[in-house]
């Protein structure tokens, strides 16, 4: 059954080990909500948190009761006395090293006591939870919904965030496999009175679900969204930071939804809490399912189109089935296809050979290339608003480019670039996206890192690649995105429209940083400019000073004569009414008018005022009244009608 067949492959579906388990079913989860929020237009607001399981606890949740261990030789992590002696005697010459390193003022490791190693029955037990404020699921389609593989509608041809289409079915295979236990989901629908609440497993060899407790509950609050609860075998320690590295990736690309994390563990010390707030309420619009290209279908496509569709004749097949083919267009092609072929030939009776016929004459045959319209990119306000909310960068530059095509698959780039920033390390920093979807293993074949590295040019454009903090994000949406691997966890290089879009958008972001480094590098060089001039002014007053001295005698001796503007600072001079400290003085202020001169002609030039400024984040009004968005790279501006 399929879900056997993703039981025994389950590192298809991104379970490959105890650890990846975890990030796995969090990102499902995550994704799960997103999409339930936004198919109803709500804002999204999701808490996740991973409750940590002791064994004692897992054992008593499944009724099994501790026990000593009697025959200690019979485990796994079982140390003979020569072993412990040999372990010992090894740390204690680690610890001798270690002491005489200190003594001759070496720098020295913090040692580290090596502990036995755990066996393969003691296993990690976590609760993974997540709640989300979406679309609920009808009470009756639970139990399918969740305990019964390939049952969804991920297979159309629209852009979704999810894979396979497995959702949070895999994980319940997951939990099966590694502790037995159900997994329990809460829902309700906007308007219902009732929430539903299922408890469940799969019957993995007959790929049914297996209903423990499916009832209607009371909604008092009126809540609406569903809560997934499920308990699986895992790893928070080594995929700790892959776990938080997602969510903070997964708030960079929806800046419009609200995340909860939480790690609860009996250590205090071992807890987590963070929360990333919402920083705008402009939603990305919903993606549209859309007809398949002639270009983009093989045969088994082609027949399937064939068994479902609802039209009699081949002329109607041909203009509904597929985008870009009028009337004119489909009559040219059944002109084309032969003499056995007509337009009122019925579609169902077509013969193996005649559909190899259409699918040769599509693979050959011009068509306009299909519109971008049904794809939601992230959008460049939401995209750049996302990058200064989680990076704090010191400047930043996105581009989002138009809709072009890859095997008859509309796609569209996104890119930003930043310099600087909070928690960001020295050189190139790359951030993936695919169908707004963070990637964040298998980086080095993707073609966003490939592009990265090898095709950008980044001390053409004022950029070190090795010394500045570097972040560059690409998102690509399409109907369908090429990964490589099974994992999917890679877009490959070897498409060279998508190459050569993300090249492109990545140099857009480039051009714009470079004028605002050039900028910041001329008022750099204004400031260096006023400390030397402040630097001279002393040697300068003084020297000036002693000449204007000079000259003051020789007037007052009648040496020499000087007109009469010249004579009044002369005679100033002589009584004293003119000093070294009068000179220093004017020439502080001349080197201060000049600079603000010049730092006000680039504060002009750059659109920056003189006052200090702030951070701020206007929250959303309340009520719902009626409103247009004009949408800029950089803002939106709602009037409220």
């Amino acid at each position: 059954s399929p879900a056997e067949f993703f039981a025994e492959n389950k590192n298809i579906a991104g379970f490959d080990n105890p650890g990846k388990c975890l990030y796995t079913t969090v990102r499902e989860l995550v994704e799960n909500a997103l999409d339930s929020a936004e198919a109803i237009s709500e804002l999204p607001v999701i808490e996740i948190t991973i409750e940590e399981i002791v064994k004692s606890k897992f054992n008593s949740m499944i009724g099994l009761v501790d026990r000593e261990r009697v025959d200690e030789a019979l485990y796994d992590d079982y140390e003979t006395a020569k072993a412990r002696e040999k372990r010992l005697a090894k740390e204690a010459r680690a610890q001798e090293i270690q002491a005489k390193n200190a003594a001759l003022g070496k720098k020295v490791k913090e040692h580290t006591v090596s502990k036995s190693s755990k066996g393969r029955g003691e296993a990690s037990f976590y609760r993974v939870t997540c709640r989300d404020n979406g679309r609920g699921m009808p009470h009756d389609d639970i139990p399918n919904m969740f305990g019964r593989v390939l049952s969804g509608t991920k297979y159309g041809l629209k852009q979704t965030r999810g894979k396979f289409g497995l959702g949070a079915k895999m994980a319940l295979i997951w939990s099966k496999m590694s502790t037995g236990l159900p997994i329990e989901i809460s829902s309700s629908m906007r308007g219902q009175n009732y929430l539903s609440f299922c408890r469940l497993d799969i019957d993995i060899h007959r790929n049914i679900p297996h209903i423990h407790l499916h009832e209607k509950r009371d909604n008092k609050d009126k809540w609406h969204g569903a809560e997934i609860q499920v308990v699986i075998e895992g790893n928070w320690t080594t995929y700790r930071s892959k776990i938080l590295h997602y969510m903070r990736q997964m708030a960079v690309i929806t800046p419009y939804a609200q995340f909860l994390f939480k790690f609860v563990s009996d250590a205090p010390d071992k807890n987590v809490t963070i929360k990333f707030a919402r920083r705008t309420d402009v939603m990305p619009p919903v993606p549209v399912e859309t007809k398949h290209h002639p270009s983009s279908v093989d045969i088994l496509l082609i027949k399937r189109l064939i068994a479902e569709t609802s039209k009699q004749n081949l002329m109607q097949f041909l203009q509904h089935e597929f985008v870009n083919i009028g009337k004119p267009l489909a009559e040219r092609l059944i002109g084309e296809l032969g003499p056995e072929f007509s337009p009122k030939m019925a579609v169902k009776s077509l013969t193996d050979q005649q559909i190899v016929r259409i699918h040769q004459l599509f693979r050959q045959a011009k068509f306009d290339d299909p519109s971008g319209d049904c794809l939601s990119p992230a959008g460049e306000y939401n995209l750049r608003l996302g990058i200064i909310k989680e990076l704090h960068p010191d400047m930043v530059a996105t581009y989002s480019g138009s809709a072009q095509v890859f095997e008859g698959h509309p796609f569209i780039v996104e890119a930003g670039v930043s310099v600087g920033g909070k928690d960001v390390k020295q050189g190139l920093n790359i951030f993936r996206f695919a169908n707004r979807i963070p990637l964040l293993f298998e980086q080095g074949g993707d073609v966003v890192t490939r592009t990265a590295l090898k095709r950008i040019s980044w001390n053409n454009y004022k950029i070190n690649q090795t010394q500045d903090k570097i972040g560059v994000f690409v998102s690509i949406v399409s109907t369908k995105i090429p990964f490589k691997g099974t994992g999917k966890e890679y877009i490959g290089d070897d498409i060279s429209e998508i190459a050569s879009a993300v090249k492109s958008a990545i140099q857009q972001c480039c051009i714009q940083l470079k004028s605002k480094i050039v900028k910041k590098m001329q008022a750099r060089e204004q400031q260096e400019r006023k400390r030397n001039l402040s630097k001279y002014i002393p040697d300068a007053s003084n020297a000036v000073y002693d000449v204007l001295q000079e000259m003051a005698k020789s007037h007052a001796s009648k040496k020499r004569r000087y007109e009469e503007g010249d004579a009044d600072i002369l005679q100033k001079v002589s009584d004293h009414l003119i000093t070294k400290e009068t000179l220093y003085e004017k020439l502080t202020q001349h080197v201060e008018k000049v600079d603000y001169e010049m730092a006000l002609e680039y504060a002009t030039q750059t659109g920056v005022r003189e006052e200090p400024r702030e951070d701020i984040y206007l929250q959303s009004l309340d009520g719902k009244g009626n409103f247009f968005d004009f949408h800029s790279p950089i803002f939106v501006f709602r009037l409220f009608l």
